[in-house]
């Protein structure tokens, strides 16, 4: 008998990722009606936007009939369209839920989701079942499955029928004992990028793959094919044509556009192909600077060409189903920078014009990818976030007198100087005067970053 009358409700199980779905069933003396798949609701219980490509049913003529425990490379929604089920699913991905195991009965009323490399398998309680389940890939006779025996000791699975007189396959029953599973690799993170980010994100993310334009030329559309999309989950694009200046001439800006904007065009298809989180590393560039502080809503108004870039790539990535456009400014990390400029010219005694009616934050590469790693480990809603230190504002002549007064010389040294005559018979491309991003946002999800200030001293002073 098919229960009817229950909400629809998404609820975890000990396996994580593992969901059950509680779906509304109407009846009345003709029959009943259910909507098995609806993905508005579901997604917003909880579900994954896995993307379903393929639906198949699965027949059952005889009560018994006793079928698994496969792991597939693809995530599935399973439900029942007649008859009932004991569905049983092991964990077979690499991690301390390794070998965990969940049980439940289904009846039309109920579905499971089931992340990629959990073992599913399931025996009918009723004749004439029919199994159906939605994945998120298409079949492949070449794709890697992982397999546990229906009757392993340690998953210890109470089967309803007991398995010698259940109708198995000779396939399924050879199937190997937990204790020799090979355990699924979990899905990875891909940086492309090296650099000031790049190098903070390899050190902030141990696990992840990392490419540079030594192995991976972005404007090279064929050097994206050779990249394994399948293995991974999340890609960090923390690469960038940044020569703001070189941007504004005409070799410049075909680079500049080949770099920031094809390329991202590139990995936005590939992501919305692959169900990829998409994270991407923007700029304060987007803005022209004259609102005091810049909210993520804020419309784009980009001065030059390395903004206009930026902004356009903001744009293809926002339609990513799972995307995160990061936004930040003045970036400090390895190598260099603004930063390591003022303590060499205060070490060797050179006492600088600095401009000082542009105003900002600083923000450290060890931050940065913290607050990247931040969004992506706590599954914050997808959007942009802006991303900078926190603290006082300042201007660059500012923050060259913090820098020479750790260096030991004194802020005197630094004299301020505007734009405009610092720019005087200069190429430069034009700067957003005000550069403050609001961090009400990210800091709503629980990552508050550091102080600038205090950030700048541990730099210029790292602990010993």
């Amino acid at each position: 008998m098919i229960e009817t009358g229950k909400p629809l409700t998404v609820t975890k199980t000990g396996i994580p990722g593992l969901l059950v779905v509680d779906l509304p069933v109407h009846g009345d003396n003709r029959g009943w009606f259910k909507e098995n798949w609806q993905r508005a609701k579901m997604l917003e219980l909880g579900l994954p936007d896995f993307g379903p490509v393929q639906n198949n049913i699965s027949y059952n003529d005889a009560i018994g009939t006793t079928r698994g425990l496969h792991a597939e490379p693809w995530d599935k929604y399973v439900s029942v369209a007649t008859g009932r089920i004991f569905g049983a699913w092991v964990d077979l991905r690499e991690g301390p839920s390794f070998g965990a195991t969940f049980t439940i009965e289904i009846d039309a009323s109920s579905a499971v989701f089931v992340p990629r490399g959990v073992a599913n398998g399931y025996q009918t309680l009723e004749a004439d079942t029919a199994y159906t389940y939605l994945v998120n890939d298409h079949w492949s006779p070449d794709a890697s499955y992982a397999f546990v025996n229906l009757a392993d000791e340690s998953a210890a699975i109470e089967w309803p029928i007991a398995l010698e007189d259940a109708e198995t396959s000779a396939k399924d029953r050879a199937h190997p004992r937990l204790g020799d599973v090979v355990p699924i690799p979990r899905l990875k993170t891909l940086v492309i990028g090296g650099g000031q980010l790049g190098t903070a994100l390899r050190r902030a993310l141990p696990g992840a793959d990392v490419v540079t334009r030594s192995t991976l030329d972005l404007t090279n559309p064929a050097d994206f094919e050779s990249v394994p999309w399948a293995s991974y989950d999340t890609v960090i694009n923390a690469a960038a044509y940044t020569a703001v200046d070189t941007a504004e001439t005409p070799e410049g800006r075909r680079a500049a556009w080949a770099v920031n904007v094809d390329a991202t065009a590139r990995l936005a298809r590939i992501a919305t192909e692959h169900r990829l989180t998409l994270v991407h590393v923007s700029s304060d560039y987007v803005f022209d600077g004259t609102a005091e502080t810049h909210p993520e809503t804020e419309a784009f108004s980009p001065l030059g060409v390395y903004g206009q870039t930026k902004a356009a790539a903001d744009a293809l990535v926002g339609t990513v189903p799972r995307h995160y456009v990061v936004r930040t400014s003045w970036v400090i990390g390895e190598g260099n920078n603004f930063v390591r400029t003022m303590e060499s010219l205060a070490q060797r005694g050179i006492r600088p014009s600095v401009v000082d009616d542009q105003y900002g934050r600083l923000t450290f590469a060890e931050d940065l990818a913290a607050g990247i790693r931040h969004l992506v480990e706590t599954e914050a809603p997808f959007g942009t976030y802006n991303l900078s230190n926190e603290g006082p504002v300042q201007s660059w002549a500012d923050i060259a007198r913090e820098v020479f007064e750790i260096a030991g010389v004194g802020r005197d040294a630094v004299t301020g100087v505007s734009a405009a005559e610092y720019g005087a018979g200069k190429d430069l491309a034009p700067r957003p005067t005000n550069s403050v991003l609001d961090l009400a946002k990210i800091e709503a999800t629980g990552f508050v970053p550091r102080d600038a200030r205090e950030a700048l001293g541990a730099y210029l002073r790292p602990a010993q």
